[in-house]
């Protein structure tokens, strides 16, 4: 079991973490939050697929999540380079692979009870709204009962007001540093932060870019 209290905070910098093995030659694994399923765990991680490899062909009970971090990832589907947001609903497969190598955040099994939806996003030709404050923008990518899921672009110097997270928050800082009033939190770094829980954000010298998931938390038990 990895993090699976959801009343806690957690903050991992994933460029501190192991690397672990996955059942694919060429496919690694961190694990930021993992219950006890073994291959079949509610689960969110990085995924690493070096170039030429392949993972197992595989069904996604209760829903996959993935965004693309670097690369491209491939199934018998498509191709989906760096920035691609993709949702397989519960009951979908795949056998995944990568010809040059990718990474990916990936939370398994973790599809509210009635989302059958299949979401295939390329943010590069999305468009950025303008956010609450000054200096931030926002592409939102999903929804579905209290689950809310964005991209969110800080420009330096940006501070959003306090506020209260229901449903809690994940966030992945995919480009510079994020912060609040508790820490620093650089590129790679993975924040969940708890139902009710408060902060207020806001950055420094560099444009920053986060995922964002709120709401979603205890969503299967609404």
């Amino acid at each position: 079991m990895i993090r699976t209290d959801y009343s806690k905070k957690e903050v991992v910098n994933t460029a501190n973490e192991k690397q672990h093995n996955s059942p694919s030659d060429g496919v690694t694994r961190i694990y930021l939050e993992r219950d006890d399923g073994g291959e079949y765990a509610v689960a969110t991680s990085i995924v690493k697929f070096n170039a030429n490899s392949h993972f197992t062909k595989h069904t996604h009970d209760k829903g996959e999540e993935i965004f693309v971090l670097d690369g491209i990832f491939s199934d018998e589907f498509g191709d989906y380079p760096m920035g691609t947001y993709i949702r397989n609903p519960d009951g979908s497969s795949h056998s995944p692979f990568s010809n040059n190598g990718c990474t990916i955040f990936v939370k398994l099994r973790q599809f509210h009870n009635k989302d059958q939806n299949r979401i295939i996003k390329n943010t590069h030709n999305e468009q950025w709204l303008p956010g609450l404050v000054d200096g931030l923008s926002v592409m939102p990518l999903y929804e579905f009962n209290t689950e809310h899921v964005a991209l969110v672009k800080w420009m330096p110097h940006t501070h959003f007001t306090t506020h209260k997270h229901f449903g809690g928050e994940e966030i992945f800082v995919i480009k510079g540093v994020f912060y609040d009033e508790y820490g620093t939190y650089p590129q790679g770094t993975w924040l969940r932060s708890p139902h009710e829980s408060i902060h207020t954000p806001y950055t420094k010298e560099e444009e920053t870019i986060i995922f964002v998931k709120t709401g979603h938390l205890f969503q299967n038990e609404t």
